[in-house]
């Protein structure tokens, strides 16, 4: 039992961090090679999601927005309102691998048709607003020790920024107005790494700066439940974007037009107010990265999460952030304590699903718990709960929580006896795994998800 909540542990972990550089025995080289040359061709998402999230009321809204665009996620306040002014233009300096460029244009044109921002590739030798900077994730970390990925203004690619890190001039807080900004990335990590961070870090540069986790439908949340922008990003950078604004406003001026942008660009919200959501206070959001954080122990990752399940309890929140502090607390356990990370699995799953139903919420929990199915021998119960979660994970554009719940699913299959289809739904796992994890990542992972059936 410990040697499957371990591996869970792992598979936890992963799910909600960036990935180690991959580690790969001299010993197996030769059959990992053997083993990629017969998989199947990487999968990729592309376009907008499936995912809708639910309108929100523009009162709401419109806090959200003040809170994203006046503060910095360190608590600082920025003192006016600051974006790029006309067209965006976009370059991307470095060793990219193909599917940033692939995910880059994807992104480009929805950016352009979903938010209603004149962006674009720079032209050859065209100065570009944004410069995006792909490097070896150690060239990376030796720089910013701990960073999967960043944004900064006033600079333009990695050179310049080494030059300007120490300075003033990637200072938020003294911005006036946007006119250049550079995004790093790691180039040596899976496909959907890079495509998480393009997603959040160009969002960033364009727009909010700022990460709630009180935000259920949003990428500008540090709970890595969204993995692309979605619906409600796309309105905040409209709103961003609208011409009513611009650079320089305070937050005064922005507060009192706000209305009326919000009227414009979600038309639905202009329903009743409710009433505002509560601050997280630091306390909690303390508690919360230490759950989350793979930096510490085992049992220090556990009594950060169940302090943030009593902080949630005790300040009686009844929106995302009590199950999260739940699926936290689950994940925190499964190496420690299997009967405790079984419960906060199950409540997690029944409270996301009380809040958004069947939603991306819901799958992150529904992992665990098909693993758990899975290792006590019941396929059926297995495929009930992927089968209930792969839809969400489709829709949301989560390559990660799909592979790992189709690699699940083909494991049930294979209990039950059904091994033709079991084969063709880990192919399909396999596929979306190699965007998810890269291809050494996959081998282990796939072997872990393996080990878990009876008798393997």
């Amino acid at each position: 039992m410990l040697r499957v909540l371990t591996l869970l542990a792992a598979t936890a972990l992963a799910s909600c961090t960036p990935s180690a550089p991959p580690s790969e025995p001299a010993a197996t080289r030769a059959a990992v090679v053997t083993a990629q040359q017969s998989l199947p061709a990487p999968r990729r998402f592309s376009g907008r999601p499936a995912l809708r999230t639910p309108v929100q009321p523009n009162g709401q809204l419109a806090r959200d927005f003040m809170a994203l665009t006046f503060q910095l996620e360190t608590g600082r306040a920025l003192p006016v309102f600051t974006r790029f002014e006309g067209p965006v233009t976009v370059a991307v300096e470095g060793n990219a691998p193909t599917s940033l460029t692939r995910d880059l244009d994807d992104l480009l044109t929805r950016l352009r048709r979903e938010a209603g921002i004149d962006i674009s590739r720079a032209g050859r030798g065209e100065a570009a607003s944004i410069t995006i900077t792909a490097l070896p994730r150690a060239t990376l970390q030796a720089e910013v020790p701990g960073a999967a990925c960043f944004v900064v203004p006033r600079v333009s690619g990695w050179r310049d920024y080494l030059g300007k890190r120490t300075g003033p001039a990637i200072d938020w807080t003294t911005l006036r107005q946007r006119t250049r900004a550079s995004i790093f990335l790691p180039s040596d990590v899976s496909a959907q790494e890079i495509r998480d961070c393009l997603h959040e870090e160009l969002a960033q540069a364009l727009g909010p700066l700022n990460d709630l986790y009180r935000l259920p439908h949003s990428v500008f949340n540090d709970d890595n439940i969204h993995v692309v922008l979605t619906d409600y990003d796309m309105t905040l950078l409209r709103a961003t974007y609208d011409p009513a604004l611009r650079s320089g406003m305070t937050q005064q001026s922005v507060a009192k037009i706000l209305p009326q942008i919000l009227a414009r660009v979600n038309p639905k919200g202009r329903t009743a107010d409710r009433a505002p959501i509560l601050p997280s206070g630091t306390a909690w959001t303390s508690a919360i990265r230490a759950a989350l954080s793979p930096a510490g122990s085992d049992r220090t990752r556990l009594a950060a999460a169940q302090n943030a399940v009593t902080l949630a309890e005790s300040a009686g929140w009844r929106d995302n952030r009590l199950p999260s502090a739940h699926l936290a607390l689950g994940r925190a356990a499964l190496p420690l304590d299997g009967d405790l990370a079984i419960d906060a699995l199950l409540t997690a799953g029944s409270g996301f699903r009380d809040l958004y139903g069947d939603g991306i919420h819901a799958a992150h929990a529904a992992q665990q718990l098909a693993a758990f199915a899975l290792t006590t021998g019941q396929p059926d119960g297995t495929l009930r709960i992927v089968d209930r979660a792969i839809p969400a994970a489709d829709d949301a554009q989560n390559p990660s929580v799909l592979a790992t719940l189709l690699l699940l699913r083909a494991e049930a299959m294979d209990l039950q006896g059904n091994p033709s289809d079991a084969a063709r739904t880990r192919r399909e796992g396999l596929a979306w795994g190699r965007t998810a994890w890269g291809d050494s990542a996959l081998m282990r992972r796939d072997a872990e998800i393996r080990s878990l059936a009876p008798g393997a």
